[in-house]
């Protein structure tokens, strides 16, 4: 099991246990946090879950043209912004503190 610390919008942090498996956004929606909307399902074409990683973290994907432009897009872009389904659910993933960012 993987160890996610996850703040939502209102800065309450949560801890959840997650398996290794999927994406990054789809143990966060299966986690119960409802903040994050990731209306296209993972298919990176609208940028509603779009989070901003607090810790040191080397995704095991870098991030692709296509994201970097969504999140280019946003007004909440920063240091740590990344689309969570674009982050694939590893091991590497284990610890990781994110913040999951107002949508646009």
């Amino acid at each position: 099991m993987i160890k996610l610390h996850i703040k939502n919008l209102s800065g309450t942090e949560q801890t959840v246990e997650v398996a290794p498996d999927g994406s990054l956004m789809e143990a966060i929606r299966d986690s119960g946090f409802q903040d994050l909307l990731a209306l296209c399902g993972g298919c990176c074409s609208c940028a509603t879950c779009h989070i901003v990683v607090e810790s040191d973290f080397v995704a095991p994907e870098p991030m692709s043209s296509e994201e970097d432009d969504l999140l280019d897009g946003s007004d909440h872009r920063q240091a740590g912004s990344r689309l969570s389904c674009q982050i694939p659910l590893t091991d590497a993933c284990d610890g990781l503190r994110l913040r999951i960012v107002p949508a646009d």
